[in-house]
């Protein structure tokens, strides 16, 4: 989940409305990835055995982001670690700054390295910062994106299998698929169009980019031209200058096209057709890959992030 507030309420905010501790009690580290810095504070002393763990744990996230956009997308980024008793992720919170993003994020006392590596959130929450804030409305492209990206960069950064991220896809996907009553993407206040309506956008545009370059262009390489274009987590854009950037950078308007036909309406997507068009089968929890299907290339460019020579 994202936010932009001001600099002075993410103090406030962190210190009175989620309970942190005073900054003195705080363990501090650093990570520099590229000409960027993560500033990592452990709020809560029972973390403090874990650090190394936590520490690997927001480093790979952070190259999981590298991977995917190039780049970390700002030069200053603080990430606040809360504990609760148990294990697991979870309560993760992104806020824009004047200059720089924040962090807000707890892990179970007892979650172990493994548990770690597994984790999506910590990624998801980092795709935000590469992201203009947009009107309330739109709110699905800012959770979509992070939810459609999130696997393809931990995929590209060796911390997850092509069969698992795939998977996962064809698992969930179909949460996106408009429900009785939806009215499109800008009018459907749901949990499920918020989150994977706007993850099966992201994922439709992905594919259609490619189909229309030849697989030259994908869905990366319009969000790095809006992050290139100053358009990460401190800036407030409109969605029309988020999408005109991007159509721009593949040279195709799919975002803009793509958009005027989900925004008002429910689009059922055929997404058994798309995964077999791709090459992807999931059966009883275990994926395959066809790699003679018409689309076995789109995949295999989203899944490496390189586009084939043509």
């Amino acid at each position: 989940m994202n936010k932009r507030i001001p600099a002075a309420l993410v103090v406030a905010c962190s210190l009175l409305l989620l309970g942190a501790r005073p900054a003195s009690n705080d363990h501090f580290s650093s990570i520099v990835i590229g000409g960027s810095t993560i500033d990592v504070s452990l709020v809560d002393d029972d973390l403090k055995p874990k650090q190394d763990e936590l520490l690997t744990w927001v480093r790979n996230a952070s190259q999981a982001i590298e991977a995917y956009y190039g780049k970390f997308p700002l030069t200053e980024t603080s990430v606040n670690i809360h504990s609760f008793d148990g294990s697991g992720v979870r309560a993760g919170r992104t806020f824009g700054r004047t200059d720089s993003g924040f962090i807000r994020i707890s892990v179970g006392a007892d979650t172990t390295a493994a548990e770690l590596h597994k984790d999506w959130m910590m990624t998801h929450e980092m795709v935000h910062l590469t992201f203009p804030s947009v009107p309330e409305q739109h709110h699905w492209i800012e959770e979509g994106l992070a939810v459609y990206v999130e696997p393809i960069a931990r995929m590209r950064s060796g911390n997850m299998t092509p069969e698992e991220a795939w998977g996962e896809m064809v698992r969930d996907m179909p949460q996106g698929q408009p429900q009785s009553g939806a009215e499109g993407l800008d009018h459907t206040d749901t949990w499920a169009n918020t989150y994977w309506g706007g993850a099966l956008f992201s994922f439709v545009a992905d594919v259609e980019i490619r189909k229309r370059t030849h697989n030259q262009k994908g869905l990366d390489d319009a969000l790095r031209a809006i992050l290139n274009a100053g358009g990460n987590i401190t800036q407030d854009w409109e969605l029309h200058r988020v999408f005109e950037v991007g159509d721009k950078a593949v040279g195709v308007p799919v975002l803009e096209e793509l958009y005027d036909k989900m925004k008002d309406k429910p689009v059922t997507v055929d997404l058994d057709g798309m995964w077999k068009e791709l090459g992807v089968s999931r059966q009883n929890g275990t994926t395959t890959f066809n790699d003679r299907a018409p689309l076995a290339a789109i995949r295999e460019a989203i899944t490496t992030g390189k586009a084939p020579k043509r």
